[in-house]
C-alpha cells in the first residue's frame, strides 16, 4: 500500500514538471513560434493589390492540387531584394551600429550604479533598486517627449550649456544620432542595471579580502575578480539591451532625422507606407535572424562552462 502511495505521489510529480516545461513552451509556440511562421510564409509571397496585400494565399479547400499551386508561388525573391538594395543593408549596419555604441554605454554607466547598490547597506538596496526604476514608471511616449522640449533648439539642454559658459549658441540636437542615442541609453539603463546588480549582490566579498592578503590592490583585485565574476551579469544586460535597441522604432522616429533610418523604421514604413508585406516581413525575419545569433552564441558559451564545471 505504501508502494502504491509512492507511485501516485511519483506521478503527480512528473505530472508538475512536465506541467512546467509545457506551460511555457505552449505560450511561445502560440505568441512567438506560430506568428513567426506567419511572417517567414509572408516574406516568401509576392505582393498584389488584393485582400490580403500578398500572394499566393493557401487555400486548403483546393485540396492538394491547391497546397502545391501555393507551394509552387513561394519564393526568395524578398530576401534577394534585402541583399541587393542599399537602403535595407545600411539600416542594418546602421541599427546594429547604434545598439553596439548604446549597449557599450549603457555598461559603462550602469555597471557603476549597479556596483555602488550592490555594496550598499542591505537596508538601503530596495530603496535605490527603486530610485533606479522610479522614473520609468511615467508612459514611455511621455517621457520621449520630454526630451524632445529638452533637446530643442530652445531646449534646457542648451539654455544649461549656455548658461554654464560651455557654448556660445544653441547647439542642434534633435533629428541627430547623438539624441538617438542619448534616448535610448535613458530608457534602456534599468535593463543593464537590475541583471548586472543580480550578479554583484551575490558575489562572495571574501574572495576581494583574499585578493586583498595577496596584495593585489584594489583595482586589480576589481578588474581580475569581480568583473569575471560578474561576466554573466554584464553579457545578460548586453542582450536584454541590445537585441530591442536594435529593432527600436519609437525613438529614432522621434528624435532622430529622416535622412538616415534604422531598420525599425524601414520595417514600419514597408508595412504601413508601401503597403509592401512581403517585403517588410523578409525584413523582420532577417532582423530576427540577425539578433537570434548573439542569443545563440550566449547560450553556448554557457553550455560549455557547465559541462566544464559538472567536469
Amino acid at each position: 500500500m505504501m508502494i502504491a502511495a509512492s507511485n501516485r505521489e511519483k506521478t503527480r510529480r512528473d505530472w508538475g514538471d512536465r506541467l512546467v516545461i509545457l506551460i511555457p513552451a505552449l505560450w511561445l509556440t502560440v505568441f512567438f513560434l506560430i506568428p513567426c511562421l506567419i511572417v517567414l510564409k509572408i516574406s516568401l509571397s509576392q505582393t498584389t493589390i488584393a485582400q490580403p496585400p500578398y500572394v499566393p494565399v493557401l487555400d486548403l479547400g483546393a485540396g492538394w492540387p491547391g497546397i502545391k499551386d501555393f507551394i509552387a508561388g513561394l519564393s526568395f525573391d524578398n530576401y534577394k531584394v534585402l541583399g541587393s538594395d542599399w537602403l535595407y543593408l545600411t539600416s542594418y549596419l546602421r541599427s546594429l551600429v547604434i545598439a553596439g555604441l548604446s549597449t557599450f554605454i549603457l555598461l559603462l554607466i550602469g555597471y557603476p550604479i549597479a556596483y555602488g547598490i550592490a555594496r550598499a547597506p542591505r537596508q538601503l538596496q530596495a530603496v535605490l533598486v527603486m530610485a533606479v526604476f522610479l522614473p520609468f514608471l511615467t508612459a514611455f511616449l511621455i517621457r520621449i517627449y520630454a526630451w524632445i522640449n529638452i533637446l530643442q533648439r530652445e531646449g534646457l539642454l542648451n539654455d544649461a550649456l549656455i548658461a554654464l559658459g560651455i557654448v556660445r549658441e544653441p547647439v542642434v540636437w534633435l533629428a541627430t544620432d547623438a539624441a538617438i542615442v542619448l534616448g535610448i541609453v535613458y530608457s534602456y539603463l534599468p535593463f543593464m542595471v537590475l541583471p548586472l546588480y543580480a550578479t554583484l549582490e551575490k558575489m562572495d566579498e571574501s574572495l576581494l579580502e583574499a585578493a586583498a592578503d595577496l596584495g593585489a590592490p584594489r583595482w586589480k583585485a576589481f578588474w581580475l575578480v569581480t568583473v569575471p565574476l560578474s561576466a554573466s551579469g554584464i553579457i545578460a544586460g548586453a542582450l536584454l539591451c541590445f537585441i530591442p535597441i536594435a529593432g527600436e522604432f519609437v525613438i529614432p522616429d522621434l528624435l532622430g532625422g529622416s535622412d538616415a533610418l534604422m531598420i525599425g523604421q524601414t520595417l514600419w514604413t514597408e508595412f504601413f507606407q508601401n503597403k509592401d508585406w512581403p517585403v517588410a516581413s523578409a525584413v523582420a525575419i532577417a532582423l530576427l535572424v540577425i539578433l537570434l545569433a548573439p542569443i545563440l552564441i550566449y547560450q553556448h558559451l554557457q553550455m560549455r562552462a557547465l559541462e566544464i564545471a559538472d567536469a
